[in-house]
């Protein structure tokens, strides 16, 4: 992968980044788009093993994937809520 693909890459995940409380996050369907996961399903199975495998590293579950929901905008000026999660940087490793 050149240098300037690992740049583009990089400055793509810092704009999505945001900051609660002095730490810094990712929404996982920012990164769902980011990482080219069409289906929100099979991105939230890669987040399932990311758990377990931070749950394993003796790392709380909850201080880097906690559960949100948010309301998104619908055709017609409708809202829907749908499942998100906070992601820190751990997940990025």
């Amino acid at each position: 992968m050149n240098k300037q693909i690992i740049n583009e890459l990089s400055n793509s995940f810092e704009s999505v980044a945001k900051i609660l409380n002095g730490v810094e996050f990712w929404f996982a369907r920012d990164l769902q788009i980011l990482l080219d996961y069409a289906k929100w399903e099979n991105f939230e199975s890669v987040i399932e093993k990311a758990k377990a495998s931070c749950k394993n590293s003796g790392f709380n579950i909850n201080d880097h994937f906690p559960e949100v929901r948010k309301t998104i905008n619908m055709p017609k000026g409708a809202t829907k809520e749908i499942n998100d999660f906070l992601l820190t940087r751990y997940i990025l490793i």
